[in-house]
């Protein structure tokens, strides 16, 4: 997908070395009990789900694990994405049974990459069609309806097709006729240039605030769908009619987001997304049953629902109106992220986006990602601890010591090449370790450049690995053979060797301070 916004421009300073984002605290978890009905003013948290990579699926009880992980996340609603393939009205079928079974809601969200300005009958129809079922989202008795992009569509052309009230949130601009919606859609969850890209060459960055502002500023009293993703890259070549190439700089984007969430309190928060394996933004499991449209090359053996797992609690703050989260934590935990590889590894010689290819977008680019070098080789760890503790991260045998407070706090630290190892220490006790399964390595994954991330969580959660749907179309593109298959198995490597012990630093800027230590 493509970003549609007007932005404001600002610049954000990256500080070398190691990093740390604001401290979180205070928070409930109370994901037990699905939404029945919502009223004007309810705070409610949606999460993105594309309709157009689950062809595969055969009956609503292929949707049931879906729902019945986002619940208890303490996600409300599935955007249900969809485009104009023929298998989509069953699909939806599938879906709306499903949640509501499994306490959760849904609406249509129509994808115009697909749909057409001129449709404006025909989404109003396919909102009538679901309209009365009983999952479907309402605010107070109006019915819950959205878009990725949409621009210039008829709005009252969608409200008399439909022929029920509806609460209408597209993704328009922030400029739009904002008399014609009753809310709208920040898609834009990334820092970019204000042009669908990563700033290059001294450009401003444009913050995923910026936009908020913009969209407040429009809409008055009406309610912004505010966004919040944790990542982006894609990376499809010549083997697809859709070739594009880029990341937005994530790093620690998806905690700094939930903190800005919680102090702008904003009525809805849409996150992107559930399942979208191929821009990399994917928080649900990849064993969740879909297709493959060639993201697998990159999501393979790169599981992401420490994303949810960090979420969950940031999710029950902010439907508390809460700003301070440390109370509701139950469990100790760490939730962490790295990419597989150094970005200055060379992997132009066997890349599968060193050819020729289809570039009407302006998306496509030859070998490393377009914006590669607004990332930073660090691993970024976030602590929720029930009490104070000292967490250390031992990268490739250079071993980094931090003071975590009781609550939600986030740091990074330069990595290194070799295994990945975590701890929490307190009271002079380890009361949690684990070593990732996954080594940063000086390869070339597949020969490609893979600027995905790979998350954890200690304790380690259950293996989630791609099914065979959802590998099928790995091999395709790669110009070196490479097994379509997890392979990340079940045993750690062993732990990195001390080489180097950080020498204590100067504060990071958090509140409180969380300080480097021997």
């Amino acid at each position: 997908m493509q970003l549609s916004a007007v932005l404001l421009s600002s610049i954000l300073v990256f500080v070398p070395g190691a990093l740390a984002a604001p401290t979180a605290r205070d928070l409930t978890v109370s994901a037990d009990v699905g939404i029945s009905a919502a009223e004007t003013g309810d705070k409610l948290v949606f999460c993105h789900f594309m309709i157009g990579v689950v062809s595969n699926r055969a009956s609503a009880d292929d949707y049931d694990d879906d729902m019945r992980h986002a619940h208890a996340m303490g996600i409300d609603a599935f955007a249900l994405n969809i485009g104009t393939d023929n298998y989509t009205s069953t699909q939806l079928d599938y879906a709306y049974e499903s949640a509501a079974r499994n306490e959760m809601k849904v609406f249509i969200s129509f994808d115009f990459n697909r749909f057409q300005v001129n449709q404006g009958a025909d989404l109003g129809a396919q909102i009538a069609a679901f309209a009365g079922k009983d999952a479907q989202l309402k605010i107070g008795e109006k019915v819950f309806a959205s878009s990725f992009a949409g621009d210039g569509v008829d709005s009252q052309a969608v409200r008399d097709a439909a022929g029920v009230d509806i609460f209408w949130a597209p993704n328009f601009r922030a400029d739009a006729d904002v008399g014609a919606v009753d809310g709208l859609l920040n898609w834009i969850a990334w820092p970019n240039n204000g042009n669908n890209k990563a700033p290059t060459g001294g450009e401003a960055l444009v913050s995923v605030a910026d936009g908020d502002a913009a969209y407040v500023a429009a809409l008055g009293e009406k309610p912004m769908i505010a966004a919040l993703s944790p990542w982006f890259f894609t990376h499809f070549g010549s083997e697809v009619d859709y070739s594009k190439n880029w990341v937005f700089p994530s790093d620690l984007l998806i905690y700094r987001r939930w903190m800005d969430i919680l102090a702008s309190k904003p009525q809805f928060v849409e996150m992107i997304t559930w399942n979208d394996y191929g821009e990399s933004h994917y928080m649900g499991p990849l064993n969740s049953s879909h297709t493959d449209d060639g993201g697998s090359k990159w999501a393979n053996d790169m599981p992401h629902t420490g994303w949810l797992e960090l979420s969950q609690p940031f999710i029950a703050a902010f439907k508390a109106g809460a700003t301070d989260i440390s109370d509701y934590i139950t469990e100790d935990k760490l939730i962490y992220w790295y990419r597989p590889t150094p970005k200055s590894l060379d992997c132009d010689a066997t890349d599968t986006t060193m050819d020729d290819a289809n570039n009407s977008t302006g998306n496509y680019f030859k070998g490393r990602p377009d914006g590669w070098d607004t990332l930073t080789d660090e691993v970024f760890v976030v602590s929720l601890l029930t009490a104070p503790g000292t967490t250390t991260v031992n990268t490739g045998g250079a071993v980094h010591t931090f003071d975590a407070p009781a609550g939600a706090s986030a740091f990074s630290v330069p990595f290194a090449v070799g295994a990945q190892t975590f701890s929490v220490e307190r009271d002079g006790a380890q009361v949690l370790q684990a070593t990732s399964l996954k080594e940063i390595k000086n390869e070339c994954p597949c020969g490609m450049y893979n600027f995905n991330a790979y998350v954890g969580t200690v304790p380690e959660g259950a293996a989630d690995v791609l099914a065979q749907d959802g590998l099928s179309n790995f091999a395709t593109g790669l110009k070196v053979a490479c097994d379509p298959q997890p392979s990340l198995g079940t045993t750690p490597p062993a732990v990195a060797a001390v080489t180097a012990t950080l020498d204590p630093g100067t504060p990071a800027p958090t509140s409180p301070a969380i300080r480097r230590r021997r």
